[in-house]
């Protein structure tokens, strides 16, 4: 009897759990509007246009429509969001040894000064070596 109590009591546990899952879904099926990015159960990905009754019409790409009935949206996928990065955002201008503030035309001009020049063929590049050793550079 012992056993036969433990065995139900399990399926009980799991059965509950499974039955809570479903009505999250049902729940988060039921909410969709316009708008929401979704995944399907076949892994489309896609933003809701339009929800009539049971069925959802998906924007996969701009133009491309389709329609879903409702219980084979899987999930709702949430926009991800970007890290602010502090220092992007401070305006401060740099200053160099002499304390003089470095502009950004400053910045600017010493980049282009240490731009390299590449040909657009290898006809002026220097000959392959023709005595067998590999390249030490």
């Amino acid at each position: 009897m012992l056993i036969l109590a433990i065995a139900l009591g399990a399926l009980w546990l799991m059965s509950s759990r499974t039955r809570k899952q479903q009505r999250a879904a049902q729940e988060f099926r039921n909410n969709l509007v316009a708008g929401d990015e979704v995944m399907t159960a076949s892994g489309l990905l896609g933003t809701v246009v339009a929800v009539e009754d049971d069925v959802i019409t998906l924007e996969s790409s701009p133009g491309a429509q389709t329609r879903w009935i409702r219980a084979a949206i899987a999930k709702k996928i949430e926009p991800p969001v970007d890290e602010i990065d502090d220092a992007d955002d401070e305006l401060e201008d740099d200053v160099d040894d002499e304390n003089d503030v470095v502009t950004d035309a400053d910045r600017i001009s010493r980049a282009n000064d240490d731009v390299i020049d590449v040909p657009d063929d290898l006809s002026s590049l220097p000959p392959a070596r023709k005595d067998g050793e590999p390249d030490t550079k």
